[in-house]
C-alpha cells in the first residue's frame, strides 16, 4: 500500500524500490524475533510495559526523523546497532536508489538477528515447556 502510494506521488526514484517490499517482511521477521526472544523471559503482564522502555528511544533516535549525523558520534554507534535503523537504513536505501555495501550489510544483521531470535526463543521455549 505505502509503496503504491509512492509510486503515485512521485516519490520513487530507483527501480529498487520494489525490493523494499521484501525489506519489509525481513524487518517484519527480524523484529518478530526479538519480540519472541524477549517475551520468553516474561513473567507477568506488567514486565510488558518494559518493551516500551526499549521501543520508544529506538523509534525516536533511528534516523527515521532525523538523519544520524545530529547525533554525537557516541550515541550515533548506539542508534547503528540497533534493528530499527538497520530497517530504515535498507529501506531507504532502496526507495532513493542509494543502494551499496550498507545494504548488504543490513540485510546480514537482519538476518542474523532474525535466524538468532528464532533459535534463542525455541530453545528457551522448549526448556520451559519440559520443566
Amino acid at each position: 500500500g505505502f509503496l503504491v502510494l509512492m509510486l503515485a506521488l512521485g516519490l520513487v526514484a530507483s527501480p529498487w524500490a520494489i525490493l523494499a517490499i521484501p525489506a519489509a517482511v525481513l524487518v517484519g521477521f527480524a523484529f518478530a524475533a526479538l519480540g519472541a526472544v524477549i517475551t520468553t523471559f516474561m513473567r507477568s503482564w506488567q514486565d510488558f510495559d518494559g518493551v516500551q522502555l526499549g521501543l520508544q528511544p529506538m523509534f525516536l533516535f533511528s534516523a527515521t526523523f532525523f538523519p544520524i549525523t545530529v547525533y554525537p558520534p557516541a550515541l550515533q554507534v548506539v542508534v547503528e546497532l540497533t534493528p530499527l535503523y538497520r530497517g530504515i537504513d535498507l529501506i531507504r536505501g532502496l526507495t532513493t536508489g542509494t543502494v551499496g555495501a550498507g545494504q548488504l550489510v543490513d540485510v546480514a544483521y537482519l538476518l542474523l538477528m532474525g535466524i538468532a531470535g528464532v533459535t534463542i526463543a525455541a530453545l528457551r521455549l522448549r526448556r520451559r515447556l519440559l520443566k
